[in-house]
């Protein structure tokens, strides 16, 4: 099991796991062993709540394909079991940011205080601007 939250958990079944071999330098190693881990998890067919697979889906990230399938490649480690440990780690934290309700922001308004500051400052920089203009010597 997966654990997301405290009452949100994800079944190891709805993941896919499979071991490749890793991109890049490394010797002679990285042309026989499958350390990488390539993880699918599909949003529509998981057991997520709701609401939270509409977040998902709606959310902007390369990692999700059009399908909802998130595909997250780990190939940080040399460890074939700490790659799937950072994906699965890297799952837990794309679902966790669409668990946090975002509060709607209450619209304020100014102080009157604030408001009256603001209409001295523009008066003053109005005033400066006309002291730079030329004079009209015909009035």
């Amino acid at each position: 099991m997966l654990r997301i939250s405290s009452h949100i958990s994800i079944s190891l079944t709805e993941i896919e796991i499979q071991a490749i071999r890793a991109q890049g330098s490394g010797g002679q190693n990285v042309n026989k062993v499958a350390t990488a881990v390539h993880l699918r998890f599909d949003i529509k067919a998981s057991s997520l709540p709701e609401i939270y697979k509409e977040r998902l889906l709606n959310l902007k990230d390369s990692r999700i394909t059009s399908e909802g399938i998130i595909i997250i490649k780990a190939q940080r480690y040399n460890s074939q079991i700490k790659n799937k440990e950072d994906a699965l780690n890297r799952l837990r934290e794309i679902i966790q940011s669409v668990t946090v309700q975002i509060k709607p922001r209450k619209p304020t308004k100014p102080t009157k205080a604030s408001e009256t500051k603001r209409l001295e400052r523009k008066a003053i920089q109005s005033q400066r601007k006309s002291l730079r203009r030329k004079i009209d010597e015909e009035k």
